[in-house]
């Protein structure tokens, strides 16, 4: 079996393993494929893992004998799955390998915006800690998240676990979700309507797909019915928010603050407007990244690709 891996830096720039992958066949690992690259690597793949690299259908139907793709994601829509289907090429993904670090990333956001650590430890470092008068000052505004208000939209795994920790933070819970499961075990925990949610939480976090109903959900409108002291957390899809509408309202004061790992274009072009919008943090769609997430994405895609050797395939995309 000849195995090729499209893309394999962002999973693994070094500090895991491939060893388990070339075990099981002829394997050609890139870090990177550019579009006209694609064809050249993978024409004689049996089996091919990709991570963002596009496999549209023309593409799919040139390539004689695949077999097998292993999405190295959750996300599969990088694959034409109506073309994998017609040429009977089975599909996997990597299903909730990073819901606990996408969670954690939700709060690193909004800690840094009640605690704003890093900034208070750079004026600290600057000396204007030493040249206080007082044992004690602050030059950003300090908030307590116990009775703040979160408001989840979308409720899945990920959902439920920022619901888990902003409840032991003690945070009300406001969520708003297409499919309402069973949550009478919590606390301070309300399903509501999306309008409602909009209107009552200090802090929005978004943990929906990007679907034709979802893309643009975060726009002029909807940010208007969001307090002006409300933040706006995106760990989800960069579809889901206007761009420009978010740097607006930001730089308009219409709400308080916005932090977001994920953008609509990724890498961004320099002139997208929330680099430069007020009070916006952005980091690098790292939300999934950390080394145990990595760690459990390896190996699930391992036994994807056994599975898949052995006659008993898994994680089956539909």
């Amino acid at each position: 079996m000849k195995i090729v891996v499209l893309d394999g830096f962002t999973l693994n720039p070094g500090d895991l393993s491939w060893d388990a992958l070339k075990a099981m066949g002829q394997t050609t690992i890139y870090d990177r494929t550019p579009a006209s690259l694609i064809y050249e690597r993978a024409k004689e793949a049996d089996l091919l893992l990709t991570n963002k690299t596009p496999l549209n259908k023309g593409m799919i139907d040139s390539l004689s004998d695949l077999k097998y793709i292993g999405v190295l994601a959750t996300g599969y829509d990088v694959v034409d799955i109506k073309a994998t289907k017609e040429r009977n090429i089975l599909v996997t993904n990597i299903p909730a390998y990073g819901t606990n670090s996408v969670a954690q990333m939700v709060f690193a956001h909004i800690l840094a915006f009640c605690n704003h650590v890093q900034k208070h430890s750079d004026i600290v470092k600057g000396g204007a800690w030493s040249e206080s008068e007082d044992f004690s000052f602050w030059r950003y505004p300090l908030i307590e998240l116990v009775n703040k208000t979160i408001g989840i939209v979308g409720f899945g795994r990920i959902g439920q676990a920022v619901a888990d920790i902003a409840q032991a933070f003690g945070m009300h819970c406001l969520t708003y979700s297409r499919n309402q499961s069973y949550q009478e075990h919590r606390k301070n925990f309300s399903w509501v309507s999306f309008d409602e949610l909009l209107q009552k939480s200090d802090f929005v976090s978004l943990h929906c797909p990007l679907t034709d109903e979802t893309r643009g959900l975060i726009n002029k409108e909807t940010l208007g019915k969001m307090k002006n002291s409300a933040y706006l957390i995106n760990t989800s899809r960069g579809g889901l928010v206007v761009d420009q509408d978010l740097a607006d309202a930001l730089n308009n004061r219409t709400i308080a603050g916005a932090g977001i790992d994920v953008l609509s274009v990724e890498p961004p072009g320099r002139d997208n407007p929330l680099l430069t919008a007020k009070n916006c943090l952005i980091t690098p769609h790292i939300a999934w990244a950390t080394i145990d997430a990595r760690s459990r994405l390896m190996d699930i895609a391992m036994d994807n690709v056994r599975a898949f050797l052995a006659g008993k395939p898994v994680n089956l995309v539909t």
